[in-house]
C-alpha cells in the first residue's frame, strides 16, 4: 500500500510540473503578443475604414512590434508570418511585406489568409499576373478569401486591407 501511495505521490508531483512548465512566462508571453497584436489589427482596420488613417498607422506599427517579438520566440507560424505580411504591407513597405507572406507560405502553402493578402499586394504593385496565381491557390477553398481577392482583381472593389 505503501508502494502505491508513494507511486501516486510522484505521479501527482510529475504532473503538477509538466502543467506549470506549459505556462511559462515564455509561452503566455508569446501568445498575448500575438493576441494583442491581432486585437491592434482588428482596431486598425475599424479606423482605416472611417479614414481616421493615423490612428490605423499607430495601431499597425504597435502591432507589427508585437507579431515581431512573438515571431522570434515562437518562428515560423504561419498565422504570425501573415500578420507580419499584413502590417508591414499597410505601413508602407511592400518588399519585407511579402518576403514575410512568402516566409508563410513556405510553412503552409494554402493558408487562405496569406494567400489573399499577398494577391492583394500584388495588386497593389502592379503584379497582376502574380495576383491571379493567389487566386488560383484559393479557388478550390470555398472561402472568403477567394471572393474578396477576386472582386480586387476585376476592380469591383478596392482594397480596404
Amino acid at each position: 500500500m505503501k508502494k502505491l501511495i508513494y507511486t501516486l505521490l510522484i505521479i501527482i508531483a510529475l504532473t503538477n510540473n509538466s502543467f506549470s512548465a506549459g505556462t511559462s512566462s515564455d509561452t503566455s508571453d508569446d501568445s498575448s503578443s500575438y493576441k494583442k497584436a491581432y486585437n491592434l489589427i482588428k482596431t486598425a482596420k475599424k479606423y482605416e475604414k472611417k479614414g481616421k488613417t493615423d490612428k490605423a498607422q499607430k495601431r499597425y506599427a504597435k502591432a507589427q512590434k508585437l507579431l515581431l517579438k512573438s515571431n522570434k520566440k515562437k518562428p515560423l507560424q504561419a498565422d504570425t508570418l501573415n500578420y507580419l505580411g499584413f502590417t508591414t504591407r499597410k505601413l508602407g513597405d511592400y518588399e519585407k511585406g511579402e518576403e514575410f507572406y512568402l516566409q508563410g507560405l513556405q510553412i503552409e502553402p494554402n493558408h487562405s489568409g496569406i494567400n489573399e493578402y499577398l494577391g492583394e499586394l500584388y495588386v497593389t504593385t502592379n503584379r497582376m499576373d502574380l495576383a491571379k496565381e493567389r487566386l488560383n491557390v484559393l479557388k478550390s477553398c470555398n472561402c472568403k478569401e477567394y471572393k474578396q481577392l477576386k472582386e480586387i482583381i476585376e476592380g469591383t472593389k478596392k482594397s480596404k486591407y
